[in-house]
């Protein structure tokens, strides 16, 4: 059979990949390469049918992929049985990866591995959970150096963090490449979940200015140096509060309002408060995979009837799969 490539924008690729794997047609025995500087070439072995796909192609110079982890365990010793208890995936954030290893055997062994296969990495972590109000990860170093601070870079914008102290969903990398695409130069948006600047740089990098509001301390001393780092400061307006207790006080009449977080939905109503006529909120929510946008496109044309507004759903995209039966999704509304 011809080795086939699936064309796909660069934000799209993570969900084309995502989706080719689910429904069996990934070839991981190819790399994904750039086609130019628009698109890249997911391998494929068979027909691939969503909108993310602008074509489904002959790859005329298939290249291999490079030696994985399954490779190197076994190089190591590992038995099948061990290889099937290893991590299936993980993410490189900068300098440092991270994985779930519950119930991997030889832990700091695979740990090692995976610093051989990213070679500019020089920290393991496993990723234990988030908790908290300020949803705080815990982590625990598997392998190498054990710094757990790091500048990932991610479509241009680099993020600092500890990931001892911040979350970070590499997931979430296409939204957030979306959002600089979706924002004008000439907005006032609102980011009313923060954090390290996720979606707050993107738009500001897009030339809007934001008011970009965080109360967990640890996220906000990293959004204002990420602000300054991307060369965004000016453009940035980092608040250390309750989300609530600003749009209480401040007279905002933002042209956009960010909701990126999966308990926003109750912030809706605050929000539009602060949501000029005419302007968009983007709801981001984890819903039943069978109906994923109905609750909180609902949620958004409830919240604006309570204000004697009205909203008409512009947009909607699942950004992920969160679990088996939750998707990760965002619902954006032009608000009258």
């Amino acid at each position: 059979m011809t080795d086939r490539v699936a064309v796909c924008r660069k934000p799209d690729a993570e969900r084309v990949i995502e989706l080719a794997r689910e429904r069996g047609v990934y070839d991981d025995g190819r790399r994904v390469r750039e086609r130019d500087a628009e698109t890249v070439a997911v391998p494929v072995t068979d027909a691939l049918d969503t909108a993310s796909v602008r074509e489904v192609v002959a790859d005329p110079d298939p290249v291999p992929r490079r030696r994985g982890l399954d490779d190197l365990l076994r190089a190591r010793g590992f038995s099948a049985a061990e290889i099937e208890r290893a991590p299936s995936s993980w993410a490189v954030l900068g300098d440092v990866v991270l994985a779930d290893f519950d119930g991997c055997p030889r832990p700091a062994a695979v740990g090692d591995a995976l610093l051989e296969l990213h070679g500019g990495a020089h920290t393991v972590l496993d990723r234990r959970g988030i908790a908290g109000e300020h949803r705080e990860p815990e982590v625990a170093v598997v392998a190498g150096r054990g710094e757990t601070e790091t500048v990932h870079v991610e479509h241009g914008t680099e993020y600092a963090l500890d990931l001892r102290e911040v979350m970070f969903s590499p997931g979430n990398a296409a939204e957030r490449a979306r959002t600089r695409s979706a924002v004008g130069p000439a907005e006032t948006v609102l980011d009313l979940f923060a954090g390290i600047g996720y979606f707050a740089l993107p738009a500001a990098r897009a030339g809007a200015d934001v008011l970009a509001v965080e109360r967990n301390p640890a996220a906000f001393r990293y959004l204002v140096e990420n602000a300054r780092r991307n060369g965004v400061a000016d453009r940035v307006r980092p608040v250390l509060a309750d989300c609530r207790d600003v749009l209480a006080r401040r007279d905002v009449a933002a042209d956009r309002i960010l909701l990126g977080h999966y308990d926003a939905e109750s912030y809706v109503g605050a929000g539009l408060a602060g949501l000029a006529p005419g302007g968009v909120v983007h709801l981001h929510a984890t819903t039943p995979t069978d109906d994923p946008f109905a609750r909180p496109a609902a949620r958004i044309r409830s919240a604006a009837a309570e204000r004697g507004r009205s909203a008409s759903v512009t947009e909607r995209r699942v950004v992920k799969s969160y679990s088996p039966g939750v998707d990760h999704v965002v619902v954006c509304a032009r608000v009258a």
